[in-house]
């Protein structure tokens, strides 16, 4: 008796394994960009549902199949109204990685000028203003600007374009100043802006003791690729923030060195 061949259930194809590594690195994409919020719980939700609407129409249950189909049709309107706030903040970031000063990042390769660069001199005056305002406990929120405009928070406050000097930072942010509530942003080697007002991390897991400063350095950090300093009021410790991370209470050296690293590797 001759035996027939038996075909196989799945075929799987090179075009098959891209399509599955690519789903799974957008969907790591997404958990990055929603963990540690209430969203989390409502995508885990949707990925569930999905799942077993597959399971349901690879068993032919049509019925439920067919309602299932529904629910996620109209689910997709739904999933646009949850998930807002995360969808303007992954268009942000996404703009934000490839365009600079409202130019591709192409165009700005090929004119090759970068002038959000800070130079050795400004870099070391904002550290002294950091030591000086650290020591007399005098909070602050100093954002750097890198490839990422932000010029939608420069217009929240009031517009300076002075020269950076670390008088003028630990002026702007003295007690009695009208400019020290809200955050100074550095472009290049000005102050830029003053009494800007930054997006607040929706992150549900902070330690207690993250002030709405460090909140606001957080926030701008996971929308733009902005470097964020914190100088706590209460009690003179440095952070700074990037990429939607924070290393608190750090020292003046490492302060320097961490700066220095970062704004070379967006050179």
């Amino acid at each position: 008796m001759e035996l027939l061949p038996i075909p196989l259930f799945i075929h799987v194809r090179v075009l098959d394994i891209v399509d599955i590594v690519i789903v799974a690195f957008l969907l790591y994409q997404i958990y990055l960009l929603i963990r540690g919020t209430a969203a989390i719980k409502i995508f885990s939700g949707i990925v569930l549902l999905y799942f077993i609407w597959l399971v349901v129409k690879a068993l032919n249950m049509e019925l439920l199949g067919s309602i299932l189909g529904q629910v996620i049709g109209v689910g997709v309107i739904a999933i646009i109204i949850v998930f807002q706030q995360e969808i303007r903040k992954f268009l942000l970031l996404l703009g934000s990685r490839y365009t600079t000063k409202g130019k591709s990042a192409l165009e700005s390769f090929l004119l090759g000028t970068d002038q959000n660069e800070v130079s050795q001199t400004n870099l070391d005056a904002i550290v002294k203003a950091c030591k000086n305002l650290s020591e007399t406990k005098t909070g602050a929120l100093i954002a750097i600007t890198r490839n990422s405009e932000l010029e939608v928070y420069s217009q929240t406050g009031d517009i300076i374009n002075a020269e950076l000097s670390s008088r003028l930072l630990e002026n702007i942010f003295f007690k009695n100043s009208p400019l020290h509530d809200g955050a100074a942003i550095i472009k290049g080697n000005k102050i830029h802006a003053a009494r800007c007002v930054l997006p607040i991390s929706e992150n549900l897991n902070l330690p207690p003791n993250f002030g709405m400063r460090h909140k606001s350095a957080l926030g701008l950090t996971e929308v733009t690729d902005a470097l964020v300093i914190v100088v706590s009021e209460e009690t003179g410790k440095i952070s700074l923030a990037d990429n939607g991370s924070i290393d608190y209470g750090i020292s003046l050296t490492d302060l320097k060195d961490k700066l220095e690293q970062k704004l070379q590797a967006k050179r």
